[in-house]
């Protein structure tokens, strides 16, 4: 454990970045926010945070341009998107101190792996799972609509334990922020079931241009996301990980109690940015397979989608 306040570093500071890391800074942690397009505005006007369950959170934060500048962190939080991986390892290893703990708050599958080769070998490397409706309003701002949970799971490193005290340390850390956050000892079924819910809602936001209300309120829309999501629950079992029985349905109802969101990746479509489709979609399509499973309709969606994200032109 450690013996001083960690100092914590947030590698891609919109939505996801922006929520925990602000979250950590009020609650006294030594939190740096590493930004690109937003740094000029948030460094002038502070971040700011409109929460449904937190309320109203303004705050000057320490900002930075470049990850030069940045000091040496004991943990890194990477709220960028899974596209920008092969951007990050750099910032990454620049702005890590000795034995720093990454974690990848991203969406999909192989993220991990993408990231590890260029990560010093003293670096611990840790997923977490966020379980969140946030978007950015606006430079600066956040809005946070419901839920936001945060589980860990340890991927590689030199742990001796296999990861498991650092996975309860870094759960403390947010838990002392006031956010719920628990120790996933598989982190690669983690993954997989994050998938149950990213899988239908994110694709079907962008083909069908809805939100998850009226997703949910539509019969045929309703049948098509139960479909998926059994899918998904198909193909982690054939790559050996069974999921807790009920999961998926467990997952519906939850959505069906939650506030209108329109998923991360409509906003990233509609602002004409990159796709996650190879973490989402075509890598666990791509395990399944390799497993003798074909998962036909996900299929269908990635296609659709990779055909909206290429906007119509041909590969």
């Amino acid at each position: 454990m450690h013996t001083h306040t960690p100092r914590i570093g947030i590698i891609g500071s919109g939505a996801i970045g922006g929520f925990y890391g602000l979250m950590l800074a009020r609650a006294g942690f030594d939190v740096h926010f590493l930004l690109r397009s937003e740094y000029q505005v948030i460094r002038e006007q502070g971040l700011t945070l409109d929460s449904a369950v937190h309320g109203t959170l303004q705050m000057n934060v320490q900002t930075y341009a470049s990850a030069a500048d940045l000091p040496p962190c004991d943990w890194l939080l990477v709220g960028a998107k899974a596209t920008s991986n092969d951007q990050l390892a750099p910032l990454l290893v620049q702005a890590a101190a000795p034995a720093a703990k990454v974690v990848l708050l991203q969406n999909g599958l192989g993220v991990e792996e993408q990231l590890r080769p260029a990560l010093r070998n003293d670096m611990h490397l840790l997923g977490g799972l966020c379980f969140i409706c946030v978007n950015r309003q606006a430079p600066g701002v956040i809005r946070h609509q419901a839920l936001g949970a945060v589980n860990l799971g340890y991927h590689s490193g030199p742990a001796d334990d296999g990861g498991a005290a650092l996975v309860k340390e870094g759960a403390g850390l947010f838990q002392a922020a006031g956010i719920d956050s628990q120790a996933m000892p598989d982190l690669a079924q983690a993954r997989w079931q994050k998938l149950v819910w990213n899988v239908p809602y994110n694709g079907l936001s962008v083909l069908l241009g809805a939100s998850t209300t009226p997703l949910m309120a539509d019969r045929n829309s309703r049948a098509l996301i139960q479909a998926l999501m059994a899918e998904v629950v198909q193909g982690a079992a054939a790559c050996g990980h069974v999921l807790p029985e009920g999961y998926a349905e467990h997952l519906f109802d939850v959505t069906e109690r939650m506030p209108d969101y329109w998923p991360s990746m409509y906003h990233d479509h509609a602002h004409q940015r990159p796709l996650e489709l190879q973490a989402i979609y075509a890598e666990p399509l791509a395990r399944a397979r390799a497993a003798g499973c074909q998962l036909p309709r996900m299929e269908m969606l990635y296609q659709a989608l990779a055909f909206i994200g290429r906007g119509g032109q041909a590969d």
